[in-house]
């Protein structure tokens, strides 16, 4: 099993580290990492270069996601450990990818593309979470970020329910939190950056209107 575990999660993060953003931006003489954010994502390659290669560039990193989970399903047990080590994996590598001097995206899409396959309620919750965070706020990365740290809060609280309506099942109530907070917790930790740039902004527009 340890076996299997290593070798779904070197598959998990050399494909999940695959810089989508990257490769297509740089065919047109960009380097994403040093325009816009910075981010290597689908918003980013939105505002630099178009809405046709924002969505290429998340349905490539949603593709990664369901790609490394399939194949882990695949190959190995099908059990739910096997499946959250690879899209920890993955979405590690794509937030921190080994090709691009360990810069990368989000983790959003990729996360979404694997969760889907066993955990579908999560990426449901997220959804519904980040409505409520953005009719409040209308900012992308705060609703981001509130949608994640809500849902960590979430399934450590009521994981014993929320563990129910996965597909493939896990072993005990502690894999299925210490897997799903793990992939969350990456996706947090991207969105702190933009998180404090949004409250810096805020404080500025503050000041100016005292």
């Amino acid at each position: 099993m340890i076996i299997k575990i290593l070798i779904a999660s070197i598959l998990g993060y050399f494909i999940g580290a695959f810089p989508s953003a990257y490769v297509l931006m740089k065919k047109r003489g960009v380097d994403i990492t040093q325009e816009g954010t910075g981010n290597v994502g689908a918003m980013n390659t939105f505002r630099i270069g178009s809405k046709g290669l924002g969505v290429a560039v998340f349905f490539l990193d949603f593709i990664k996601g369901f790609f490394v989970v399939q194949l882990s399903l695949i190959l190995f047990e099908q059990t739910f450990l096997i499946a959250g080590t690879a899209l920890f994996f993955a979405v590690l590598g794509h937030c921190f990818s080994v090709y691009i001097k360990f810069k990368g995206g989000r983790g959003l899409a990729t996360a979404l593309g694997g969760s889907v396959l066993f955990v579908p309620q999560i990426p449901v919750l997220w959804i519904i979470l980040w409505i409520i965070a953005y009719v409040y706020k209308k900012n992308v990365h705060f609703s981001n970020a509130s949608a994640t740290f809500l849902l960590i809060l979430l399934v450590l609280y009521s994981g014993d329910i929320l563990a129910k309506y996965s597909i493939v099942k896990p072993n005990t109530i502690s894999e299925f939190e210490i897997t799903t907070v793990a992939v969350l917790l990456v996706i947090f930790i991207k969105h702190i950056k933009p998180l404090k740039e949004y409250f810096n902004k805020q404080r500025i527009i503050g000041d100016r209107n005292e």
